[in-house]
């Protein structure tokens, strides 16, 4: 499956994706400081899902109708920090086909998969 992992994603998480054979780039490597606009729209021009802990992309997606090539919104508190990338792994090899033209959003012990506007 092909990411795009915003700033604010834990690098841990890329490294587990990258790990597990999919293809993430990180806009950390790429281009750092990068506007949420921007990172939104190449993520959907490449079709990637983004992964992001950043909650101004649920703006975007939903109060500004910006499309999205899909959205995983990850909530973890700093307790519990120890199982995200692992956490995120298991989350998208069991939903993998749900992640496109989906928001997701993953937080311990749950996760809630719904589909963009539009």
């Amino acid at each position: 499956m092909r990411f795009l992992a915003d700033e604010s994603c834990d690098f841990a998480v890329v490294r587990a994706l990258r790990e597990a054979g999919h293809d993430v780039l990180a806009v950390a490597e790429l281009d750092p400081g990068a506007e949420d606009l921007y990172v939104i729209e190449r993520a959907l021009r490449e079709q990637r899902v983004l992964l992001t802990e950043d909650k101004d992309f649920g703006q975007l997606v939903f109060a500004s109708r910006r499309p999205a090539a899909g959205v995983v919104f990850i909530r973890y508190a700093s307790g519990v920090r120890e199982r995200l990338a692992a956490d995120v792994r298991t989350f998208v090899e069991v939903n993998e086909a749900a992640l496109p033209d989906s928001f997701s959003t993953l937080q311990p012990g749950h996760a809630r998969i719904s589909r963009l506007p539009g």
